[in-house]
């Protein structure tokens, strides 16, 4: 499970080198789903307890909001993998010279 040990791996990475997020957005969204899952038939079950036509408009709504909650979630999670994305594709390469690596006379490009 190589995942799971590149994820601890960067949970464990106190000098912030390696992005943990993108690896923890799969649990995160289960998560979420899974929160609101509980939360909606919590609502539910307590309206059917008050009264049978508090319980069938608490499902109609519970079903719409946890529709919603879904849509919320996916683009929530969406805009920070791209966040993350961006940050990578930005971030300078080992490759590419740095700028504190450079001496004055090479910035201003004089012979």
């Amino acid at each position: 499970m190589p995942e799971g040990n590149g994820m601890w791996e960067g949970l464990m990475d106190f000098s912030f080198c390696k992005y943990a997020t993108p690896k923890l957005l799969k649990f995160l969204y289960a998560i979420h789903l899974l929160g609101g899952l509980i939360a909606a038939v919590a609502w539910v079950v307590l309206a059917f307890q008050r009264a049978p036509v508090q319980g069938l408009v608490a499902l109609i709504g519970a079903v719409t909001g946890y529709g919603l909650w879904i849509l919320y979630c996916r683009v929530a999670l969406e805009v920070l993998a791209a966040v993350f994305r961006i940050a990578e594709a930005a971030a300078p390469s080992a490759q590419q010279p740095q700028y504190e690596e450079l001496r004055p006379t090479e910035m201003i490009g004089s012979r």
